[in-house]
């Protein structure tokens, strides 16, 4: 990575999602902020749209399966200058074209993803259909770790490994929270990392909010010889760089007022 490549910043990305939670009246920040890093290195280094359209039937695919994450998705689009300041600014308003979830009807966003677990099974699809294809590219699935209680993933998985899909990447955010609780309370996960391993993927463990680490395992896993499917498995923190966000699962549908927003602005321009 480019240490001098000022794109994809992600104090700024923050601060776009903290804006549109705000004019929004929004919820899910804490989710949104916690995979801050790793869409960053992805949209900065990995996905690749020739002439930067979003619809280039030669694309990658990233698949944001945690669809109320999107925020960040937004955020990075928005660099990519495929949505509006104006889009930002009216999101989640009346009329907007830009929803609490992830929409396959905007360019840039491959699923429409709030029942959670499917958009792991469209990227295997993907990955499928490019590999009867014979087409290099790659589809990158991004999933909660609470996400992963739902027995889609594992079939998917299972399919993945079974036919070599090399060219199809899970990262999973392991935050440690879902929507009514820690992930252990509401079904312990175990091993996510061995849970992948025994089900045929190649599969790495990194600090989800250090770039490099992220970068650098990405890179690792693609330059593999091994014809197995990649996971990533990405310990985060929800909330990651706003103190009386940082897991605190209230976050998961609180919204700003204009003393927290603002506030949440100060820390992370400070804080990152």
């Amino acid at each position: 990575m480019n240490k001098l490549d000022k794109k994809f910043d992600c104090t700024e990305l923050r601060k776009k999602i903290l804006r549109m939670a705000y004019v929004g009246n929004s919820v899910h920040i804490g989710c949104a902020f916690s995979i801050v890093e790793i869409l960053a290195v992805i949209y900065r280094n990995h996905i690749q749209y020739p002439k930067n359209d979003p619809n280039a039937l030669e694309r990658d695919y990233f698949i944001l399966s945690k669809g109320h994450g999107v925020m960040a998705q937004y955020a990075c689009i928005h660099e990519m200058g495929w949505i509006s300041n104006e889009q930002l600014e009216n999101y989640f308003s009346e009329g907007s074209e830009l929803k609490g979830l992830s929409d396959s009807r905007i360019s840039g966003l491959e699923v429409t993803s709030g029942s959670l677990g499917h958009g792991f099974s469209v990227g295997v699809g993907l990955a499928m259909g490019a590999k009867l294809s014979n087409l290099d590219q790659k589809t990158y699935v991004l999933v909660g770790d609470g996400e992963i209680n739902e027995g889609a993933i594992w079939e998917g998985a299972l399919f993945a490994s079974h036919n070599n899909l090399k060219n199809f990447m899970v990262i999973v955010d392991a935050n440690g929270y879902q929507a009514m609780g820690p992930t252990n309370e509401v079904i312990d996960l175990g091993s996510i990392q061995l849970k992948f391993e025994s089900f045929g993927f190649e599969v790495m463990e990194v600090d989800g909010h250090n770039e490099l680490a992220i970068d650098d395992a990405i890179n690792c896993l693609l330059n593999s010889k091994s014809t197995s499917p990649k996971a990533i498995i990405a310990k985060t923190t929800k909330g990651k760089g706003v103190s009386f966000m940082e897991n605190n699962n209230m976050w998961h549908y609180s919204r700003l007022n204009e003393e927290t927003y603002h506030k949440a602005l100060v820390e992370v321009s400070e804080n990152l």
